[in-house]
């Protein structure tokens, strides 16, 4: 077989240890961690899946060393607590025994110990340790770590490394960047130490030495170490690329794999999770730099999904192995479709951070493209049913593709009917946008999936009461989808108005001064995109606050861009839409005149509940999903339409 990406499929040998190709799924924390730092067996589950999805490795995160110092975040191995080893091996050997080498990531928060704690006054209540004394941001005291204690956690790393490989791991993952300890040692912006650990690079680096001096001392010789580093922190204070190639050169004998991500988690968080607002790869340019400087294999990461760019970046040197994490949330078979030439059936990632958001929200894990993950303990295999039933489907938008693919899978007569020409629904919208064309490009891989499920796809087909009863199925799955919300402002149907869902058809209409009228999340995408194109953007917004339905990941990166491209203007009412712009009332119903020349409509989607309730008793097994039921999110959308099409089956 001629491999279509030879270099991505190609094996690595680290240490002794030979990896089956070079797409490894770097590390996502667990989700159902215990009250004494155990891995649940959820989360044990959705490592698995990364491993059956046919990653080089799957590196388990985080395991933090010293709960004396740092009972924050995660999980701990640790022979003082029952089951702990226990639940370590029952991960590692769920990861190996489907050819994928486990990982562990061994990290200590340092000054940060506590950051994801819930409760934040217990969190201020912790004795905050850092390489040198101050006073974080939020308030916290930071304590300089003493000698002692230093020792303590060198010695703690080695202990914990050792379990990892009784427990069954393949390799360990040292954690020396994104702001945690090791970085905070690294980093002269927050070690002010003047003993031999500061000041130099060669004393800043020796706390991170003397820690994989300790791993390696546990492992042994022939035992894979991969050390994660920051590139660059990539923020005022922080060190720069020159320094990163320094820090590199010093600890390179000490280690196996080079991994270098970029920036300071808690300076950056769309530079250590690269957002939609940046390019695809990023951070590569770091890897590729520190690589001409050092001898060890390097691996590289960054908002990465293409394998034609990921056979790229290592055909051309820059890297050896290519890292994703979310990308493997989107899509967990994304390296075995790419061993197997299949590449046009992955789902990429819309790196729109539902992952992360959730994660923040509620503690547990959600994918939009992908319902599976957070759930990979129920079963991750779509089962034939065992009774076969016919299924028609009312709506082509991302819910009902799925929804149609999904029962398609089981084995039941599926027939999805889209009224338009084409297929996506509100997504069709954002092929105009460049930063979410992947939310596009979606509709395309969906409708790809149910057409090889053996769905029957029929476009230009509006489903009506009439239609459903001349094709008589057993169940209807109403995938109907929502309206614009266009309120009967004066002039709001005017020849200068877009309305939001419609701008990619109708770019040519809008003019270089343009106001969008509608502060909600696609309001303010499209403004960020229209100030990008260099059109001088004012947004209007009733509410005190924009985006509130974005998510808590997604928003601050979301502002950030607002605040580079457009003029805000919030606490406005619009009341009329003319070719000079939009008159609006303030708070103290004063008339306040937004120029522009171009408005853009972006008030809201409403619910089709006019055809829903035509359709509700058309069919004995009748659902309704996404939009049509609650105008919500592309990945609720998902959700339902997926278990939906699974409900079918318990109907006799």
């Amino acid at each position: 077989m001629i491999r279509k990406y030879p270099n991505l499929c190609k094996p690595i040998t680290l240490g002794r240890v030979t990896f089956k190709n070079r797409m490894f799924s770097a590390p996502m924390g667990g989700t159902d961690i215990t009250n004494d730092g155990c891995i649940g067996p959820k989360s044990t589950a959705f490592y698995e899946l990364r491993a059956k999805g046919g990653a080089g490795a799957v590196t388990v995160s985080e395991c933090m060393v010293h709960p004396q110092t740092d009972a924050s975040h995660a999980y701990h191995l640790d022979p003082s607590i029952l089951n702990s080893l226990a639940c370590a091996t029952y991960t590692a050997d769920a990861i190996r025994r489907h050819g994928c080498m486990p990982s562990i990531e061994l990290s200590h928060s340092g000054m940060y110990a506590g950051t994801y704690m819930t409760d934040k006054s217990k969190q201020k209540e912790m004795f905050q340790w850092g390489p040198s004394a101050c006073i974080r941001p939020d308030g916290v005291e930071v304590h300089e770590l003493t000698q002692d204690v230093i020792d303590d956690i060198v010695k703690a790393y080695g202990d914990t490394a050792a379990m990892a490989k009784r427990a069954g791991f393949e390799m360990v993952m040292v954690h020396g960047g994104h702001g945690w300890l090791i970085n905070q040692f690294l980093s002269p912006y927050f070690n002010k130490r003047t003993d031999k650990y500061g000041g130099s690079t060669e004393n800043r680096c020796r706390f991170a030495a003397e820690v994989l001096d300790a791993v390696r001392a546990a492992v042994g010789p022939f035992f894979p170490i991969e050390f994660r580093l920051s590139g660059s922190e990539l923020f005022e204070g922080g060190y720069d690329l020159e320094e990163g190639v320094r820090i590199a050169q010093q600890l390179e004998s000490k280690i196996d794999l080079l991994h270098v991500s970029a920036g300071t988690y808690q300076r950056g968080f769309g530079t250590t999770h690269p957002s939609m607002f940046k390019e695809h790869g990023c951070n590569v340019y770091l890897a590729a730099e520190i690589k001409k400087h050092v001898s060890v294999p390097v691996a590289t990461l960054g908002g990465l999904n293409d394998p034609a760019q990921m056979e790229e970046i290592i055909a051309s040197g820059k890297a050896d192995v290519v890292e994703m994490a979310r990308a493997l949330l989107a899509d967990p078979y994304l390296p075995s479709k790419v061993m197997q030439n299949r590449d046009d059936e992955i789902v990429r990632c819309l790196r729109c951070f539902t992952c992360m958001a959730e994660r923040a929200a509620t503690s547990t894990r959600r994918c939009t493209v992908n319902p599976l993950i957070g759930r990979e303990i129920e079963g991750n295999e779509i089962y034939p049913a065992p009774v076969k039933k016919k299924v028609l489907v009312a709506g082509g938008g991302p819910g009902g593709l799925y929804a149609a693919y999904t029962a398609a899978k089981r084995g039941h007569e599926v027939v999805l009917c889209e009224k338009e020409s084409e297929f996506g629904g509100i997504l069709k919208s954002e092929q105009a946008l460049p930063f979410k064309y992947e939310m596009y490009q979606l509709t395309e891989t969906y409708e790809k999936m149910a057409r090889d499920a053996g769905a029957e796809i029929r476009l230009n087909a509006e489903v009506t009461k009439e239609y459903v009863e001349k094709e008589a199925p057993d169940a209807v799955i109403i995938a109907v989808g929502s309206a614009p919300l266009v309120p009967p402002i004066k002039g709001l149907d005017g020849e200068n108005v877009i309305i939001v869902n419609n701008y990619y058809k109708e770019t040519e209409k809008c003019k270089d001064k343009v106001i969008v009228f509608g502060g909600g999340l696609a309001g303010c995408e499209c403004a960020i995109h229209l100030g990008m194109e260099g059109k001088q953007v004012e947004l209007v917004e009733m509410r005190d606050e924009l985006a509130p339905d974005a998510n808590v990941r997604h928003r601050p990166l979301l502002l950030a861009e607002i605040e580079k491209y457009v003029n805000v203007h919030t606490g406005l009412r619009g009341v009329e839409v003319s070719e000079k712009g939009i008159l609006c009332k303030d708070k103290d119903d004063n008339d306040v005149m937004i120029e522009g020349e171009t408005v853009i409509c972006a008030l809201g989607q409403r619910s089709r509940f006019d055809v829903v309730e035509e359709l509700r008793d058309s069919a004995p097994v009748v659902s309704v999903i996404g939009d049509a039921a609650k105008v919500s999110t592309i990945t609720n959308a998902v959700y339902w339409g997926y278990h939906a099409a699974l409900d079918i089956s318990d109907v006799r």
